[in-house]
């Protein structure tokens, strides 16, 4: 008895688990040295050494630097969104506690790498002039979409009273992004974590006047 053969399936093939697996290894290593040393200083050579890719290999998966770039953006942004959303969810404390649980989360996850890696998405705004200029328009969504989440605390923090009626979450949550990133650069020169939590002391003390 003849069997006919399954038709060929269309579309893109499935990545094999290895593919999965040096892509993943990638975008950390990448993650890793662009927190701590900025895009332009970082050469692929050190990230695919870092990743265990070869150079060839790492064209297999990002067909230049600047999708390499992009790619790491999405991933850091989801990283840190989820950061936020589990912090600003939480039922368990109060809006504003929401607020510090978040910047001592952080400054937790700076302390783990003795505060050599800042924020991406910082770090590469302060390159912007030696950035391809789509990563403008990336860069920027990014902080809108942190700013509207904090936007929501905010409001949240505002009916329970722990907010002044006359305050606008959305010029605190912009003023909060603003001084929060200088924070994070200016923890990073110092290698300690003063800077943050002056800013957040003095954030907080303005929110509630």
């Amino acid at each position: 008895m003849s069997v006919t053969p399954a038709p060929a399936r269309r579309g893109r093939p499935r990545r094999k688990p290895e593919d999965q697996d040096a892509r993943k290894a990638l975008i950390q290593a990448g993650l890793a040295q662009l927190t701590e040393r900025g895009y332009a200083s970082v050469a692929l050579e050190e990230i695919t050494a870092a990743a265990g890719v070869t150079k060839g290999s790492f064209y297999h998966y990002f067909p230049t630097k600047a999708a390499f770039g992009a790619a790491l953006i999405d991933a850091y942004d989801a990283y840190f969104e989820d950061k936020l959303r589990r912090a600003f969810n939480r039922t368990d404390i109060t809006p504003l506690a929401r607020l510090t649980a978040f910047t001592e989360e952080a400054e937790a996850g700076m302390a783990r790498f003795d505060f050599r890696r800042g924020c991406l998405i910082g770090n590469l705004g302060q390159e912007m002039g030696s950035l391809p200029e789509e990563f403008r328009s990336r860069l920027i969504a990014v902080f809108e979409r942190w700013q509207n989440l904090t936007v929501s605390c905010l409001r949240d923090a505002q009916m329970a009273g722990e907010i002044g009626a006359d305050h606008d979450p959305e010029a605190l949550a912009e003023l909060f992004w603003t001084g929060w990133e200088g924070a994070v650069l200016r923890t990073k020169l110092q290698r300690n974590p003063e800077p943050l939590r002056r800013f957040t002391d003095g954030f907080l003390r303005l929110a509630r006047s």
